[in-house]
Order: C-alpha cells, then structure tokens, then sequence
C-alpha cells in the first residue's frame, strides 16, 4: 500500500510539471490555449489543496469561516453601537441641556426667600 505523504508528493509534482507545461505551451503555442490550459491546471491544484487542507486538518475551513463570521460581525456590531451610543449621547445632551435651561429659570432659594420676605413686610405695612 502506498504511503499518503508519498502520494501527495507525487500529486503535487505532477502539478508542478503541468503548471510548467503550461507556461511551454503559452510561450510556443498560441497564448489562448496555454492560458486555458495553464488555468485549468491552476483551479485543479486549488481544488487539490483545499481537499488536502480539509483531510489533514478538518477543522481548518470550519475554523476559517468562523474567523471571518466573528471578525465581520465584530466590526458591524462596533460599528452600529458606535453610531446608536452617538445618537443617544447626544439625545442625552441635548435633554440635559433643556433642564438646565429650565433649572436656571426657575428662582433660586434665596430669590424665594426675599420674594416671601418682601410680601410679608408689604401686607405687614398695609
């Protein structure tokens, strides 16, 4: 029985010597059929790789994918609870603003108490 690193060796090599082939064939031949040739043999090899990838390390594309899925999704959550914390600071400002506005037009304590003095020396007078 032969030895699976063995074969993928060989498998790899016969790649190699195609993708070589395929560079021949573009320079002495017409550049269409070496470029069709050469990108065959380029999406087989892909294809190739991505199978070995996936029988030596299963986990590999789940691991890929999942990667991806949390740095897309990270930055799209940042990025929208970024924008909706903006816009209820601001929302928040914008109300404190107003009360304060209301506080400072409302009369102090101590106005309060000389309004209430000045209205209890004026019916004391009359």
């Amino acid at each position: 029985m032969l030895n699976p690193i063995h074969v993928d060796a060989i498998v790899d090599l016969a790649y190699g010597v195609l993708i070589v082939l395929a560079i021949v064939l573009i320079v002495t031949l017409e550049f269409g059929i070496g470029l069709a040739f050469g990108l065959g043999v380029f999406s087989a090899y892909v294809v190739h790789v991505v199978w070995k990838m996936a029988r030596f390390d299963p986990d590999w594309m789940t691991q890929a994918v999942e990667e991806t899925v949390e740095e897309t999704v990270g930055e799209t959550v940042e990025e929208t609870i970024g924008e909706t914390v903006e816009k209820q600071v601001k929302e928040v400002q914008a109300q404190v603003q107003a009360v304060d506005e209301r506080v400072d037009r409302r009369p102090r304590e101590d106005e309060v108490e000389e309004i209430i003095e000045d209205s209890t020396e004026n019916k004391s007078d009359q």
